[in-house]
């Protein structure tokens, strides 16, 4: 071994990243490999989302229709099966609230409940909610129980 044959680790020595726009003679100067004019050679360039190079973006080519209620109130539906499997299972009692609801993590806290007429009830139940469907109520008031709206 002698000076002229030394040579650093394998892997040791990373080739360094391409340094672009410090001037002519780092061999990458003028356009800094942007290439010529338009809005990519620029700084600050970022363009927006769905941006189809000028062409009429399919978000706007697309037609619009129907209608949006901006008074719709929307409701967490629980069905009456729901509540029977979870009075079977003593996770809700007789009476059942909206806290009940709630903590069982059938609705959010913030959400407007209504109780939906799916299934067979046959627990004697009393529940308070938002709203009841007609099959809801009928069912409720025929197991013996009472539905009362808040």
């Amino acid at each position: 071994m002698s000076l002229n044959n030394l040579k650093p680790a394998a892997g040791s020595v990373k080739k360094s990243a391409k340094i672009i726009g410090r001037g002519q003679g780092s061999g990458k100067g003028g356009t800094a490999t942007r290439g010529h004019k338009g809005a990519k050679s620029r700084s600050g360039y970022s363009k927006k989302i769905g941006f189809e190079g000028g062409q009429m973006p399919l978000q706007r080519r697309v037609p619009k229709f129907g209608f949006t209620n901006i008074n719709r109130k929307e409701y967490a539906g629980v069905n009456l099966d729901t509540l029977q499997e979870y009075v079977d299972a003593g996770r809700l009692s007789d009476v059942i609230t909206l806290e009940n609801l709630v903590e069982q993590r059938l609705v959010g806290k913030k959400d407007l409940v209504k109780i939906l007429g799916r299934g067979e009830l046959n627990a004697n139940i009393n529940v308070t909610a938002h709203k009841f469907t007609a099959t809801a109520k009928t069912a409720i008031e025929k197991a013996g129980g009472t539905a009362q709206t808040v």
